[in-house]
């Protein structure tokens, strides 16, 4: 299941104003927002409904850069299981299997990018 997608959007203040006012007439609201000493490497605003965002958008150059999409799955035995087929089958690392806790405490997730450099995730939301 997909658990959520990220777009690149050139200028990211007036992105975030647009997703803001167009989303909330679907009951969507800015939820999350991390800068770019959080992340690593560019800023990124998250939207949702209430508590949790699905839909993320990054300061970046479209076009230029990766897609993100993130499966959900109910167990970080299958993160693991995803992020070793995937590299098996060619992806680059992006970063290992492992907790995120500036997402929230029990967010485990793995990333890499695919054979076009899209940047793929598989995320366990829960406690093991």
């Amino acid at each position: 299941m997909i658990d959520h997608i990220g777009i690149v959007v050139s200028d990211f203040e007036k992105s975030k104003a647009f997703y803001t006012s167009a989303l909330a007439a679907i009951g969507y609201s800015l939820i999350m927002e991390f800068p770019e000493s959080v992340t690593g490497t560019t800023d990124v605003a998250g939207f949702g409904e209430p508590e949790k965002p699905d839909f993320w958008i990054s300061r970046g150059t479209p076009g230029k850069s990766s897609t993100h999409a993130a499966f959900r799955v109910e167990s970080r035995n299958l993160v693991d299981a995803f992020y070793k087929a995937a590299i098996e089958a060619g992806g680059k690392d992006n970063g290992g299997p492992g907790l995120r806790p500036h997402y929230h405490p029990n967010y485990y997730g793995a990333f890499i990018f695919d054979p076009d450099g899209n940047n793929i995730e598989a995320v366990c939301h829960n406690e093991v």
